[in-house]
């Protein structure tokens, strides 16, 4: 359905944490550094399925584009209600993404922050294919 990706992240730094085990567990994404503040990019066209605030992810959007969801997390911004619908606001960043709403490939749609617990300013990311487990656990 997809024939080409957007990097995720402006400002890129480093990759400070991979996929896989570390010494707290299993790391299910991929930590990319960027300074505070730098724009987030929606890796391929898809419908937001879920914003959200408070759990391991911090402030973050999921996105799902056909048999695939991929999850940003640690985001500036906060969620609210609007309509029934939840919606993530980052008023100094210019933006607002709704659950149901569609995003372009290349969509910004977030800025870095460091929201939950982190060690410093990145986008936690991850990609899962047909619901695999673990898409949104040990986001740290």
């Amino acid at each position: 359905p997809w024939q080409v990706a957007s990097f995720p992240v402006e400002g890129f730094q480093a990759y400070t944490s991979a996929f896989g085990y570390r010494g707290s567990g299993f790391h299910y994404g991929l930590d990319i550094a960027a300074p505070t503040g730098s724009y987030i990019r929606n890796w391929w066209e898809g419908r937001v399925i879920e914003v959200s605030d408070g759990d391991a992810c911090g402030t973050s959007v999921v996105v799902e584009s056909g048999d695939w969801t991929h999850v940003y997390c640690h985001m500036q911004g906060y969620v609210t209600t609007d309509r029934g619908r939840s919606v993530f606001v980052d008023s100094s960043g210019g933006l607002r993404i709704a659950e149901g709403q569609v995003l372009a490939q290349g969509t910004r749609i977030s800025r870095v922050g460091i929201t939950w617990r982190t060690t410093g300013n990145h986008l936690h990311c991850c990609v899962s294919y047909k619901g695999a487990d673990g898409q949104r656990r040990s986001a740290r």
